[in-house]
């Protein structure tokens, strides 16, 4: 077997961690997609709201949703932070928590928002 073929396991593992790296990135997308699809489930229930009495139950119900995306979000930054702070522990430079934490208190503030606009109608 020729040895010079071979990578230095250094160079096996800085792979790995970027693909750790990237493999986080595209899960935290992915748990804000399941967040955005619970606030599509609240905003349709504004189709009910119309049609169904008392609306207050159908606008509590949608609220339910709103609260999952909210939780989903949190949950989605505090998974992705742990890994980031994991990847850390080695000598990997990986990008900081912040953008996760941002994007994740963006979302649910828009969530809060959009949860009080439906209460308004």
């Amino acid at each position: 077997m020729c040895m010079a073929n071979k990578k230095p396991s250094r160079t096996r593992t800085n792979m790995a961690e970027d693909r750790t790296s990237m493999a986080n990135e595209r899960t935290f997308s992915s748990w804000m997609g399941t967040g955005l699809g619970a606030i599509g489930v609240a905003i349709g229930m504004k189709a009910v709201f119309g049609v169904f009495e008392p609306t207050w139950a159908a606008k509590a119900i949608a609220s339910i949703f709103f609260i999952i995306a909210i939780l989903i979000f949190y949950q989605a930054r505090q998974q992705a932070c742990k890994t980031v702070n994991r990847l850390r522990e080695t000598d990997f430079e990986a990008k900081s928590g912040k953008s996760f934490m941002v994007l994740a208190v963006l979302m649910s503030i828009a969530a809060v928002g959009t949860g009080a606009i439906l209460w308004s109608l």
